[in-house]
């Protein structure tokens, strides 16, 4: 344990966090992604949802501010009339930490993103469409 370190987050996910560049990009998925069949880096934090471990993140975690997007969800299928109040809750999460656009990402792109992700973090989140990309910005303090 450290002073001011999220217990949530694992030593395995500081590592990936300390790791990852300007750009790279992570996803927390909910419980129903595909994260082992579509990661290069598999980490998981079993028994979390996602908006816990998003507050965690961020605390750390600099948001792309050269990026249009810095954030992006799953986009619902067409059609599909789950509601996602989850959004609601990740939107209120972020503004307390940065001010970005958030981009809505179709389900098989969503994929092929992920496939190139810096890590994947699986999660139990029982949401639908809770996954939520992450990419990375600078420190310049």
């Amino acid at each position: 344990m450290l002073k001011g370190i999220p217990s949530i987050l694992s030593p395995e996910l500081l590592k990936v966090l300390m790791e990852m560049g300007h750009g790279d990009e992570i996803i927390l998925a909910d419980g129903n992604f595909p994260a082992a069949s579509h990661a290069n880096r598999l980490l998981r934090s079993d028994g979390h949802g996602v908006p816990e471990l998003l507050e965690a993140v961020l605390s750390l975690f600099p948001l792309d501010t050269y990026s249009e997007y810095p954030v992006a969800l799953m986009a619902k299928v067409p059609g599909d009339q789950v509601e996602t109040p989850i959004w609601e809750v990740y939107e209120e999460i972020i503004r307390t930490h940065a001010l970005p656009q958030i981009e809505h990402v179709e389900r098989f792109a969503f994929y092929e993103r992920a496939k190139k992700a810096y890590a994947i973090v699986a999660t139990s989140e029982k949401a639908l469409y809770a996954n939520i990309i992450l990419k990375k910005g600078v420190i310049s303090e």
